[in-house]
């Protein structure tokens, strides 16, 4: 074989490999559904810090197929409002980002300036909430204190190709499928069944995070609860962000059970819990 033909074969083999690499890159999508109060440009620029690691769809055709699919809270989705939205952009994972620049007081610094930006990268096949940041800066201006965060944008990149690459829920444990659902009462299957429950409710904490952005929102579980009481099995079906997930999933971890019963003899069975967060203001008579 001569040179000239050696290179050519070399060089069709590196454009297969390449061309291979991209057709398996994993396509994400970036939505800043709220761009009135954020950082002006820092999604694009988060885009370009992306690199050739993952295929990023184009942002106007991303948001439109967002917009097709209502939800009632765009950062706080059930799994399936998660699956649809993903469906609908043909991605496999999409970041949902807030940016926000708002002013602070405090008694030792006086009036300051903070720019933020929470990434949600949200598993496009599952629904599920694969991982969470929050980059926060501040500064004596706005202006300086967003160009603090837009000097953060390549790092914030890394983070959530990071994330995209090794996502939390990866390893989840997966259902043995021996757990029943509690049954609705009007069905047979109601009949002589006591449905799980602790012997002592513990309260999620409201993280001091979700308290400081003043976050509202709903965080549903699923829990699989064995005959012996042990809870065997977790899983979040509705999200929130600022550690409140993480909050609940102690919580009912946290609560011996007593197992559920059906004639006097106990069985596994999975429950769906949902607890509500919202920010409430103490009084400034408190202590």
């Amino acid at each position: 074989m001569s040179g000239l033909s050696l290179h050519l074969v070399l060089y069709q083999v590196v454009i297969l490999l390449i061309t291979a690499s991209l057709a398996d890159a994993q396509r994400i999508a970036f939505i800043e559904p709220e761009k009135q109060s954020g950082v002006a440009g820092f999604v694009h620029l988060l885009q370009n810090g992306i690199g050739t690691n993952l295929k990023v769809i184009d942002i106007s055709l991303s948001e439109s197929a967002f917009r097709s699919v209502e939800s009632q809270n765009i950062f706080n989705l059930t799994t399936d409002e998660g699956k649809r939205i993903g469906s609908v952009i043909g991605c496999d994972h999409f970041i949902l980002m807030r940016t926000q620049t708002q002013r602070r007081e405090s008694l030792d610094r006086g009036t300051y300036y903070e720019a933020y930006a929470a990434a949600f990268v949200v598993n496009a096949r599952s629904g599920r909430l694969d991982g969470w940041l929050l980059n926060s800066v501040d500064e004596r201006s706005p202006e300086k204190a967003e160009q603090l965060l837009r000097d953060q944008t390549r790092s914030i990149s890394s983070d959530i190709v990071k994330i995209v690459k090794d996502p939390k829920n990866a390893n989840q444990q997966k259902s043995s499928g021996k757990f029943e659902m509690v049954p609705s009462d009007d069905s047979p299957l109601a009949q002589g069944l006591k449905p799980p429950i602790p012997y002592r409710r513990i309260k999620p904490e409201y993280t001091s995070m979700a308290f400081l952005y003043g976050i509202r929102g709903t965080v549903e579980i699923e829990v699989d609860i064995a005959a012996d009481g042990n809870v065997e099995r977790t899983s979040i079906e509705h999200w929130a962000g600022y550690g409140l997930d993480e909050s609940v999933e102690k919580a009912v971890r946290s609560m011996n059970w007593r197992p559920a019963m059906r004639n006097g003899k106990a069985l596994a069975m999975r429950v769906l819990l949902r607890y509500n967060f919202t920010k409430i203001e103490k009084d400034n008579d408190e202590p």
